[in-house]
């Protein structure tokens, strides 16, 4: 059994979010890009907007070795117990200096509860009808091995754990981070139940060609797209995903490394632009009735939490996101 599944009061969104899901290296995080306090930073800007308040949000359960092992591969677990191994993943070369018990506690802790915020968000969506992870999205990490800030596949684990318990036989994945989902990619090439829809930048990390065998829908964009042209692929392409695949619950990677000026994304989508695309998605699942799990992924600017918190507002003031139970959802 695992603790990671639970009930959640009527009085609770299907939001997900713990404090622990912050990252803190005693400032060592600021070598790299990412902003370590965005999950926090989002939370903090939906107070601020008197959107919600501590009572409403899920607090997650830390994924634990046992639930790990339902993808991750005893090796790989055991890789994560070495510093440098660590240290090349979450892309800070300092860390490899660090007793490994001060990176379990400061980076793989944090990682372990957003996984186990992804896993519960499967659950809550086919409950409720949607979930949001504030977190979560680690798509460049497979059973086998992780990388790009990514240690643990919280998303190939959410669609296993939700097969496994009988909740599900089919999902789609539609990744909109700036990055190919390789890692999730890999655990499903040669897995028809999982319909895969990419929509990346083809000239940036990690070009990962072995991984693209179980994209179904690959959808390879140019640097400096701009929200026009990455809004006409993003209609035509999901709408005809979904004309091919009916799923029983769409996992949404949400990257906002797509924000103009972005230092890894390379893409130039306006603020609106995010907003309007997440809109987009949540809507055509509303249509179809298709349970919609969200998770944050990347976004490495100081701006992103915000906007991904007024995306969320977005969502609820166009009534496609409340804390009410959905009629006709499980």
């Amino acid at each position: 059994m695992t603790s990671l599944y639970f009930d959640i009061a009527d009085n609770q969104w299907p939001l997900i979010y713990h404090e622990k899901y912050n990252i803190s290296f005693w400032g060592l995080e600021k070598l790299h890009v990412f902003d370590a306090k965005k999950w926090g930073n989002i939370i903090k800007h939906l107070k601020e907007g008197s959107f919600i308040d501590d009572d409403a949000i899920v607090q997650p359960n830390e994924a634990q070795k046992s639930d790990l092992l339902v993808v991750h591969t005893k090796k790989y677990l055991k890789s994560l117990k070495w510093s440098v191994n660590v240290a090349m993943i979450a892309e800070v070369p300092v860390v490899a200096c660090l007793p490994n018990i001060l990176v379990q506690h400061a980076y793989l802790r944090p990682m372990r509860l957003q996984t186990g915020g992804s896993i519960l968000g499967g659950k809550l969506a086919l409950e409720r009808g949607w979930a949001i992870n504030v977190g979560g999205g680690f798509h460049h990490c497979s059973g086998e091995a992780g990388g790009g800030f990514c240690p643990y596949a919280d998303i190939t684990l959410l669609i296993r754990f939700l097969i496994n318990a009988g909740k599900i036989e089919t999902a789609m994945i539609v990744d909109l981070d700036a990055h190919q989902g390789n890692g999730y990619e890999r655990d499903f090439i040669g897995v028809p139940e999982v319909y895969i829809m990419d929509m990346y930048n083809k000239h940036i990390y990690p070009r990962d060609k072995d991984a693209k065998r179980a994209i179904r829908r690959n959808v390879e964009l140019n640097t400096h797209v701009e929200d026009l042209a990455y809004m006409l692929q993003l209609r035509q392409n999901l709408k005809a995903a979904l004309q091919e695949f009916k799923p029983d619950i769409l996992v949404y990677n949400a990257g906002t490394d797509v924000l103009d000026n972005d230092p890894l994304g390379l893409m130039r989508i306006s603020e609106i632009g995010i907003i309007k695309r997440d809109e987009f998605v949540f809507q055509i699942c509303r249509e179809q009735r298709i349970p919609i799990v969200m998770l944050t992924s990347g976004g490495y600017l100081p701006k992103t939490a915000k906007i991904i918190s007024d995306s969320i507002i977005n969502l609820h003031n166009k009534g496609l996101i409340s804390g009410k139970r959905e009629k006709g959802v499980q």
